[in-house]
């Protein structure tokens, strides 16, 4: 019973907290006069990620990270997969031109570097997590430089519909729900799972991967429905980078990396569907059909992990 009653209240929160942090979110880029891609990529995919960042540093401060590399790789299909695929299901996405052209295939390249380090060293050593770090940095440069650089003018006082003090309430109360729905429905959904005697390796695979990444996907969907895609999109793709490029970068600095064999094969398959969507994306719009798509493949991923 407490583990319903955990899965119920974590849902609740993750669902309060992303509509007032989506709210937050679009009020800040409003009243700063930058674009809300921007603030998708930044502010939103780092406080989404913020579950992640914590597990993985924690690990490598233990000395326990041979299992970041598979949970970042499969965070960042099932947010492409999943969390973009049904966010178009929910409300077709029209994509930002800076998104196309510059972040997604960024994140291309990132999951293809990453894919080649594993291969050649079979892990992550500190100088590659250095690597990594420096990557980031020059990433958040080319997103954070030409927003800047064409800023609009705020705007008045009166047309502004959120004061300051409740944006910066809306934000770090909307995350820190978001933090605490998406470990309560991990607890709640793996007791669930246990009562049911399923195996902890396939817990592992689908319940507590999938739950990590639960912030993104209450958080895109709920961007989506109102209509605020390039919060919805560049939470995803900003998502992704910085959990290759920080989270993975920060982890090998304090603690080299070591992999399991499958990792390169993950990876590659990510580089693969990233590829493969971000053709019909070029056009400008995702669709409910290719949201529909993705969100198959992914089931059919989650199908072959349980098999292999």
């Amino acid at each position: 019973m407490l583990s319903f009653v955990l899965l119920v209240l974590g849902f609740a929160l993750l669902v309060w907290g992303a509509d007032k942090f989506v709210a937050g979110a679009a009020a800040a880029a409003r009243r700063m006069g930058v674009s809300q891609l921007l603030v998708g990529l930044t502010v939103v995919a780092f406080g989404t990620s913020a579950p992640e960042l914590a597990v993985s540093v924690t690990a490598a401060l233990k000395g326990a990270n041979e299992i970041a590399v598979g949970n970042v790789v499969g965070s960042n299909l099932f947010n492409l997969l999943v969390v973009a695929g049904l966010s178009a299901v929910l409300c077709p996405l029209v994509l930002d031109r800076d998104l196309l052209r510059r972040d997604w295939p960024m994140s291309i390249g990132a999951a293809a570097l990453l894919g080649v380090m594993l291969l050649l060293g079979g892990g992550l050593s500190r100088l590659e997590g250095v690597v990594l770090l420096a990557l980031f940095a020059v990433v958040m440069a080319m997103q954070i430089r030409p927003a800047l650089q064409n800023r609009e003018a705020a705007p008045a006082e009166d047309e502004i519909e959120m004061k300051t003090s409740l944006i910066v309430v809306n934000i770090v109360l909307g995350l820190a729900c978001i933090v605490l729905g998406g470990q309560l429905s991990v607890d709640g959904a793996t007791g669930i799972a246990r009562m049911f005697g399923l195996s902890e390796t396939l817990i592992g695979l689908t319940i507590v991967a999938c739950g990590t990444s639960l912030p993104e996907l209450v958080t895109s969907l709920v961007a989506a429905r109102k209509g605020q895609n390039d919060i919805a999109m560049g939470n995803v793709i900003g998502s992704n980078l910085f959990n290759i490029l920080l989270i993975l970068g920060t982890s090998a600095v304090i603690t080299p990396i070591t992999v399991q064999p499958t990792a390169p094969i993950d990876c590659l398959i990510l580089v693969a569907v990233s590829v493969l969507f971000y053709l019909p994306a070029r056009k400008g719009k995702l669709g409910r059909a290719p949201g529909a798509v993705m969100a198959l493949t992914y089931a059919a991923y989650t199908a072959y992990l349980i098999m292999r």
